[in-house]
């Protein structure tokens, strides 16, 4: 599944690498859903939806939901994260020229729950895995294939995963 992933982001990708389009600017809303290809919790795909809109030419902030949900033998966990998201686009501190990129990194700060079940019961952890707040961190980029549309990757602290890769729409 991981594999059919990324081999329909890199199609998608090369398809569209000959035209350039508007990278990041100030009143961008942007919508990004993706999936994470590493989970925290050894198994399940994480699954994600952010929404940040761009305040100032290199400032964007918005929220974003992390889901994750696994069964597995006798046990099944649900983790859900919930929180507020900041970005900051570095293509004009970078000097990145080509229009289709967007280069990015931020935080989030948030609450996130935890749940576990087996046969014999549920309960909720602590600690690790507990609920409480979390707080995030992401380095990233997009590619723009068309005006409104884009894939897009991300490594950190994103919730249920430290790797996610995911579709762009702009607005």
């Amino acid at each position: 599944m991981k594999k059919s992933i990324v081999l329909v982001l890199l199609i998608v990708l090369a398809a569209g690498s000959t035209q350039l389009f508007a990278q990041y600017k100030q009143g961008d809303k942007l919508l990004n859903v993706g999936v994470g290809l590493n989970s925290y919790y050894s198994s399940g795909l994480p699954l994600s939806v952010s929404y940040e809109y761009g305040f100032t030419p290199e400032i964007s902030a918005g929220g974003i939901v992390d889901y994750l949900s696994s069964d597995f033998y006798n046990y099944r966990f649900t983790s859900l994260f919930i929180g507020a998201r900041g970005s900051y686009h570095f293509n004009k501190l970078l000097n990145i020229n080509d229009r289709s990129w967007d280069v990015y990194g931020g935080a989030s700060l948030g609450f996130r729950t935890f749940s576990w079940s087996n046969g014999y019961g549920s309960y909720n952890p602590s600690g690790t895995y507990g609920s409480g707040l979390f707080l995030g961190i992401h380095a990233g980029a997009r590619y723009y294939f068309s005006q409104q549309v884009g894939a897009f990757g991300e490594l950190g602290a994103l919730g249920s995963s430290n790797v996610r890769l995911g579709v762009t729409f702009k607005f």
